[in-house]
């Protein structure tokens, strides 16, 4: 690794640890930055403000980390599987999978710890039906981006249609979970969803080589000797499975997949040996800041961080929609 590419990696963990800061000190409480250093280096130590950070304000950074590298990864493999600019999560139908199947677990009254096996039937019913679609179109990838779209907006219809027929108590607790929350943090959550979301992201590293194969083109990738359905089908599976880990403990947090893939290819390149350990520290330290700023923007108010994240998003659609040419959308 040369040094400007160490410089790269130097940098993005300063702006973790930053954020890190950052997060600890913003909230709906003020905290003064000794006190919160001295809090975060003693957490034997008695008082309020030691409640706040280790109870409140680290599980939230921790939970905006795994999820933010997790979506941030996903969005990067994506990506390069599809050679696509727009692919992620969000825009595939994976999280919309996902969400049907957490929402109906919560209306079912399920235990909080069963909430993830309904986000993964959900998302593996996403990349099921996206893959046969696509598979009508021999596995093109606008047929798989397309039929994601479709089957987006398809789940998100049958999920106000559960809301449509469901208590008004119900409906409430769901909207606020759906539109993407790092507030509701659950010890157990945070748990649980490590064992998905840690080996997906190793699986990903592991296959980076052949991605970079895969980005040259399928045929290409057959003469090289990737066998690229298989492949393919392994990384959608891993992705599923974090994507619906992710939903399920914060909801829907869109365009995390989508922004931060984008940059991270501009400043590391195109090789995803370098490319996936950037967008994860990045994508974790992008998510930790936007809940910094949920928290912060009309404190003591807060908003989900699903709100600043899809004001961002927006901003990027509208700015590659004005800059990119015909050819680079599909």
């Amino acid at each position: 690794m040369n040094k400007k590419r160490v410089l790269i990696f130097a940098s993005l963990i300063g702006i973790f640890g930053i954020s890190f800061v950052v997060s600890n000190l913003v909230g709906g409480s003020e905290l003064k930055f000794t006190r919160a250093l001295y809090y975060l280096f003693h957490p034997g130590s008695a008082g309020i403000e030691r409640d706040i950070i280790w109870q409140i304000r680290f599980p939230r950074i921790i939970l905006g980390l795994l999820v933010g590298a997790g979506l941030a990864s996903c969005g990067t493999v994506f990506q390069g599987l599809l050679r696509n600019p727009l692919a992620e999560p969000y825009t595939l139908g994976i999280s919309g999978g996902a969400a049907l199947g957490v929402t109906v677990g919560v209306l079912l009254a399920a235990s909080g710890a069963y909430l993830p096996l309904f986000a993964f039937a959900g998302s593996g019913s996403s990349v099921f039906l996206v893959y046969t679609i696509a598979s009508k179109k021999r596995f093109s990838n606008s047929a798989l981006i397309l039929s994601g779209v479709i089957l987006s907006f398809l789940f998100s219809s049958l999920v106000f249609l559960i809301f449509s027929i469901s208590g008004a108590e119900d409906v409430h607790g769901v909207i606020l979970w759906l539109i993407g929350n790092l507030s509701s943090a659950q010890t157990y959550l945070i748990k649980i969803i490590p064992f998905f979301i840690l080996p997906g992201i190793g699986l990903f590293l592991i296959f980076s080589r052949d991605l970079n194969i895969l980005t040259l083109g399928e045929e290409k990738a057959l003469h090289l000797g990737v066998n690229s359905k298989q492949v393919k089908k392994l990384l959608f599976i891993a992705a599923s499975c974090i994507t619906g880990a992710c939903v399920a403990a914060s909801g829907i947090i869109g365009f995390v997949g989508l922004i931060i893939p984008h940059f991270m290819r501009k400043i590391v390149g195109v090789d995803h040996r370098l490319l996936l350990p950037a967008s994860c520290i990045a994508g974790a330290s992008f998510l930790i800041l936007c809940d910094a700023l949920a928290r912060g923007i009309i404190r003591p108010l807060e908003l989900p961080v699903g709100v600043i994240t899809g004001i961002f998003g927006g901003l990027f659609f509208l700015s590659f929609l004005f800059k990119s040419k015909r050819w680079e959308i599909f």
